[in-house]
């Protein structure tokens, strides 16, 4: 059985939670025994991070690092594709994701709290999510992966995905959304354990964006 360390609130423990779904694999996740950055959840993690998981002997934190070795460990349900130059267009798509589309999302979450928002960050937010989803748009134009198969490197992208959504609502960000990153979004909700991931982690979502609403008077 394999135990998975995180947080409800995470994108990137979500993310894994859609893989392993998917895969059929079966798995425990816990809190990070003492909480996250303890010395505690330390002496067994020792990188700190989160999603991290204990299989038999192997400890490994990062999600991406997770993604694969369950992709290698339990190949059943394959999620990357089966040839060297598409396994690679995969793992660009993956990078778009991990390395600029969800670190400009996260840069938002400072301006969730109402009372200290500052309106000029939303705004430059807001245009560096529209950059990237622009990007992405002209990804997608040529990806050559089988828009019917849900691969490793789409589960971030559907949590994130609902982040800006949820944002756009709660704090006003203003997002262009290109056809073809709707479409996308469309598509990856119409997959199951995606379906029922979102459904799933909405609550942690609200819970986290209370602070986004004014004070009661």
């Amino acid at each position: 059985m394999l135990t998975i360390y995180a947080v409800p609130v995470s994108v990137y423990n979500a993310k894994l939670r859609i893989l392993l779904r998917h895969k059929g694999v079966p798995f425990t996740e816990l809190p990070p025994p003492g909480g996250y950055g303890s010395a505690e959840y330390k002496a067994r993690v020792p990188s700190g991070n989160l999603p991290a998981m204990i299989h038999d002997d192997l400890t490994l934190a990062d999600s991406e690092a997770i993604a694969e070795y369950i992709e290698e460990a339990f190949p059943e349900t394959p999620m990357l594709p089966a040839t060297i130059p598409l396994r690679a267009k995969a793992r660009e798509k993956s990078r778009l994701h991990d390395t600029r589309l969800e670190p400009a999302v996260r840069a938002i979450y400072p301006q969730v709290a109402y009372a200290t928002r500052d309106t000029e960050a939303v705004a430059a937010g807001s245009a560096a999510i529209s950059k990237h989803l622009s990007a992405l748009a002209l990804f997608l134009q040529t990806d050559p992966l089988d828009p019917g198969t849900l691969w490793m490197c789409d589960c971030g992208f559907a949590v994130t995905f609902a982040w800006i959504r949820a944002f756009e609502e709660a704090i006003g960000l203003r997002i262009t959304w290109p056809q073809e990153v709707l479409a996308y979004d469309a598509r990856l909700q119409g997959f199951a354990q995606v379906a029922a991931e979102l459904a799933a982690y909405k609550p942690a979502m609200e819970a986290y964006l209370e602070k986004a609403k004014p004070p009661k008077t």
